[in-house]
C-alpha cells in the first residue's frame, strides 16, 4: 500500500529514476519507500532509454507494471547538451521515432527535449535553425500523439524567457510545452524565479532541484536549502492554477551532463531523503484566505 503523502491538491510527486540508482531495482525501491506511484525515466544501467534493447525494454515495462509505477515522461537526448545545432539531425529524428513506440507501450505521452547548444553560429542563425528543427520534431510528435517538453537548460531557448516564448509561439502546437526546472539557473547564470511569470502559461511539467554557488562552483542542495527560491516558484505555479507533477532531480551524486554517476553510495537513501524534504516543503505551502496556495511569510 502506498504511504500517505502531504502534497497540494492536483500535484503528484515523482523522481527521475536513475538519480536513485543505475539499476531499475533501486529506482523502483526508492519510489516505493517514498510512497510515490509515478516515475520519470532517463537511463537504465547508464544506457539511455531509447538505446535499451528490446529484451531489456520488455523487462522494464513488466517490472514497472508489477510495481504499480506509472511512467510520467521519458527524458531524451533530443537537442540536449550533447547535440549541437550543427550536428546530425537524424539522431534526434531516430530517437524520437523509437521513443514514440516506447511511450505508447508505457502509457505516457511526454518526452523531455532541449534546444541545441550553439556551434559558432551567430544568434540569429542559431535561433532560426532551432525553430526550424523544432517544427519538424513537433510535427513528428503530433503524429505520434506525444508532447515535447522543452527544458530551461542547455540550448538556444534554455536560459532566456523571451526565446522560450518565441519557440513555443512560433512552433504554435499543443505538442510543444515547457518543462520548468527550478534549479538549473545556478549553473547557467540566471534566476529561474525571474523567468517564471513570462513562461507560466506554457509550463506543463516541473523539475525540483536546488543549489548555491560555493567558491565559484555549483553545489546542489536539498530543496529549500539553496538560492533557487523553490518555495516561491512552487507557490507561484500553484497560484496560476498549475496541476501536474513535481519531479525531483537531486543532482547530489548523479549528474549525467558532468559525467558524474556515483558508484558505491547509498543513492536510494539519498533520493528518499530528498523526496521527504520536498514533502516537508510542500506542506508549508498553506492556503490563504482566497483559497489559493501561497508560501507563508
Amino acid at each position: 500500500m502506498w504511504a500517505e503523502t502531504r502534497q497540494p491538491a492536483g500535484i503528484t510527486f515523482a523522481g527521475i529514476g536513475d538519480e536513485a540508482g543505475r539499476g531499475l531495482v533501486d529506482q523502483v525501491r526508492a519510489h516505493h519507500l517514498l510512497g510515490w506511484s509515478t516515475i520519470e525515466l532517463r537511463s537504465i544501467h547508464g544506457v539511455a532509454f531509447a538505446d535499451l534493447d528490446a529484451v531489456v525494454f520488455d523487462h522494464v515495462t513488466k517490472t514497472l507494471n508489477q510495481a504499480g509505477l506509472r511512467v510520467l515522461s521519458i527524458d531524451s537526448r533530443i537537442a540536449n547538451w550533447g547535440r549541437q545545432i550543427t550536428g546530425d539531425f537524424d539522431l534526434d529524428l531516430v530517437e524520437l521515432d523509437r521513443l514514440a513506440l516506447r511511450c505508447a507501450a508505457l502509457g505516457t505521452r511526454y518526452v523531455r527535449v532541449m534546444s541545441y547548444p550553439n556551434d559558432g553560429l551567430d544568434d540569429e542563425e542559431w535561433g532560426r535553425r532551432v525553430v526550424q528543427r523544432m517544427h519538424v520534431l513537433v510535427k513528428c510528435a503530433e503524429q505520434a500523439g506525444l508532447v515535447l517538453l522543452h527544458e530551461n537548460c542547455a540550448g538556444w531557448a534554455g536560459t532566456d524567457a523571451l526565446r522560450a516564448r518565441r519557440l513555443v509561439e512560433e512552433v504554435d502546437s499543443p505538442s510543444l510545452r515547457l518543462l520548468f526546472d527550478i534549479g538549473n539557473g545556478v549553473a547557467y547564470g540566471y534566476q529561474a524565479y525571474e523567468m517564471l511569470p513570462d513562461l507560466v502559461q506554457w509550463i506543463e511539467h516541473v523539475h525540483i532541484k536546488d543549489a548555491r554557488r560555493v567558491n565559484g562552483e555549483t553545489v546542489y542542495t536539498l530543496p529549500g536549502e539553496g538560492i533557487c527560491r523553490v518555495a516561491d516558484c512552487l507557490s507561484e505555479l500553484l497560484e496560476h492554477g498549475y496541476t501536474g507533477t513535481w519531479t525531483i532531480e537531486p543532482h547530489l551524486s548523479v549528474r549525467p551532463h558532468e559525467g558524474l554517476a556515483a558508484e558505491g553510495q547509498d543513492l536510494v537513501s539519498q533520493f528518499v531523503r530528498y523526496g521527504q524534504a520536498l514533502e516537508r516543503l510542500a506542506a508549508t505551502l498553506d492556503r490563504d484566505g482566497s483559497g489559493e496556495m501561497s508560501c507563508p511569510a
